[in-house]
């Protein structure tokens, strides 16, 4: 049986996400510097057939018309991020009025068409001029987002009461510093943990700031999360898979819980402990509001001898023979539940969110529409196990599908297609698919 909005509560949160580098294109315009994403695309055999996201969705220029199709929708939450570097081009010192122009523009939009703004503050495009003092390996750069935070509370946060610090530092800090998939290109494991402790300690001092300057904010951080299982009941891969929980699930919850990092499983994590300093223990807790949790897939593990510091890897959907997305991910909806599970049975957990889940699978234009049964299917799966969670006394309080509009799609460019309205990139044309349509009539 199909649930309703109803058996979640009237007070349940439905929305959509989307980040600025994915959508907005612009990206030299009206005083914007480079951010580390707009220097990688550049770089050749990168990114999927060497597309960029200079132009994107054109949302800087389209998103008026964006957010009247969102509104259209019945979507009353809409989660998007701020681009650091159209704010301070060069991420400190001068502040570009034309950046914070543009955010006035559509969070005032956005709050007369009944929309309310979701601010994520850091989603991954870190001002490049920031990256060569060494970005997040850089401890300095928790002043350098304390300041950037600031700026847009200050200017913001009159209007929009709903804030996250940062979008899943595990991944940013992981293929971005040490597999060099994801800007800035770094590898090494030096890189990543200097980068995780940092992000660490600015996810609790962002949150800080916000509320100092308002408290009445409502201030959460997003996270990244897999429900993890074990190859098989074999010790071994036993161990790997509870190593992989610790680095896809554990490292950034329990010390912005005041836990510590969860070094035991993984000895190489103890080599975290030489970019911490006194009292930095103490920082890197925080009373959230909430927690975002943002998950699409489970992993399972296996042990591998030759991986360096982990001796485990993943089997992946392909050579598991199941059911897969076009990213290569297992269509597995229980993941859903289990992830909601696991978070909510830590002590002192705030109430959580899904800020974001969706799918990408391959779609057609056929006679002006876009028939995406599978993309549906999968929402109306999750969003059951969502109230399976629920029912059995999860405190989730909202999902917001990932993502509104087609976009570019990181490392993956354009070829990815998760959103609930078609963009055809060459025309910019917009085409609300029959997902989009499903979740319309499911918010009326």
């Amino acid at each position: 049986m199909l649930l309703t909005k109803d058996a979640f509560g009237k007070d349940f949160i439905w929305g959509v996400s989307t980040a600025a580098y994915q959508i907005e294109g612009a990206h030299d315009l009206d005083g914007k510097g480079p951010s580390i994403w707009d220097i990688f695309v550049q770089k050749r055999n990168k990114i999927f057939q060497n597309h960029k996201g200079d132009i994107a969705c054109d949302f800087y220029n389209r998103y008026i018309d964006d957010l009247q199709l969102m509104h259209s929708l019945n979507i009353r939450n809409y989660r998007f991020s701020i681009a650091w570097s159209r704010i301070l081009p060069n991420g400190i010192g001068e502040v570009n009025q034309s950046g914070i122009d543009f955010y006035n523009r559509l969070i005032n939009l956005s709050l007369e068409l009944g929309i309310t703004p979701w601010v994520t503050l850091y989603h991954w495009d870190l001002p490049h001029n920031l990256e060569q003092k060494g970005g997040w390996t850089n401890r300095d750069i928790k002043d350098w987002f304390s300041q950037y935070v600031a700026i847009c509370v200050t200017n913001f946060g009159d209007r929009v009461n709903h804030w996250m610090v940062l979008n899943e530092p595990t991944v940013f800090s992981a293929a971005g510093y040490f597999f060099g998939v994801h800007a800035p290109g770094k590898r090494g494991i030096d890189y990543f943990l200097a980068a995780a402790h940092h992000a660490a300690l600015s996810q609790a001092e962002g949150a800080r700031i916000i509320k100092s300057l308002r408290n009445n904010s409502i201030v959460g951080t997003t996270f990244s999360c897999s429900h993890v299982e074990p190859f098989t009941n074999r010790e071994k891969d036993i161990i790997a898979a509870k190593k992989a929980d610790v680095l896809l699930n554990r490292l950034f919850i329990e010390p912005l819980l005041g836990m510590g990092y969860p070094t035991d499983e993984i000895k190489a994590l103890k080599r975290i402990e030489k970019y911490m300093k006194p009292n930095d223990e103490k920082e890197l807790s925080f009373n959230m509001d909430f927690i975002g949790i943002q998950n699409y897939t489970r992993e399972i593990i296996k042990h591998a001898l030759f991986v360096p510091f982990l001796r485990a890897k993943i089997v992946t959907a392909k050579q598991r023979k199941v059911e897969m997305t076009a990213m290569n991910w297992e269509v597995y909806p229980a993941s859903m539940y289990h992830v909601l599970k696991k978070f909510a049975a830590y002590p002192n957990i705030p109430p959580i969110l899904v800020t974001e889940n969706g799918a990408a699978f391959p779609d057609k234009v056929e006679n002006g529409g876009v028939e995406d049964s599978r993309r549906l299917q999968y929402l109306q799966q999750i969003i059951q196990q969502v109230h399976r969670a629920k029912l059995e006394g999860v405190d989730v309080k909202g999902y917001f599908i990932w993502t509104f509009l087609d976009n570019f799609e990181w490392a993956e460019g354009y070829e990815p297609r998760f959103g609930l309205v078609h963009v055809d990139f060459q025309t910019q044309k917009r085409i609300v698919k029959s997902s989009g349509k499903w979740y319309a009539d499911f918010l009326k």
